[in-house]
This record gives C-alpha cells, sequence and structure tokens, in this order.
C-alpha cells in the first residue's frame, strides 16, 4: 500500500512539473523568446517544482520522524524520583 501511494505521488509530482514547464515555454513563446530561451525556461521551471517538491518531502519526513521519535508533543518535564 505504501509503495503504491508513494509512487502515486511521485508520478503526479512528475506530472505537475511537465505542465508547470509547459506553461512556462510557452509563456515564454508568447513574449517573443527564442525557442531556445523558452526551452531553458521551461527546463527552470521544472527543475523548481521538482526541486519544491523535495524540499516539502523531506520537511514532512523530518517531522514525521520527529512525532515518531515522541518529541512532536509538548510534555510536561518529569520529576526527580526520590530514592527513599
Amino acid at each position: 500500500m505504501a509503495v503504491a501511494v508513494a509512487l502515486q505521488t511521485t508520478v503526479l509530482v512528475i506530472v505537475i512539473a511537465l505542465l508547470s514547464a509547459a506553461g512556462a515555454g510557452k509563456l515564454a513563446r508568447m513574449d517573443g523568446a527564442t525557442y531556445s530561451s523558452a526551452l531553458t525556461r521551461a527546463a527552470a521551471a521544472f527543475a523548481t517544482v521538482i526541486t519544491l517538491a523535495a524540499t516539502v518531502i523531506a520537511a514532512l519526513a523530518a517531522v514525521s520522524l520527529r512525532h515518531r521519535r515522541g518529541q512532536g508533543a509538548r510534555t510536561p518535564p518529569r520529576r526527580p524520583t526520590s530514592l527513599s
């Protein structure tokens, strides 16, 4: 189940990145840019979306790992136990 969710998420991120790149390239061409310049802008948009997705995933993984270790919720400090 987890593998399927990870695969679907990866495909979704790639599709969004491709759509973003296509939009950036089209807007660049409409603005009068050359094909090479439009391709460069599209590649930059694709790389930006992939980088942003990787950053969000890393942040969520760090929060999830911290929460699993029991450090996510605030707990009151423990009182020292007496030996008597």
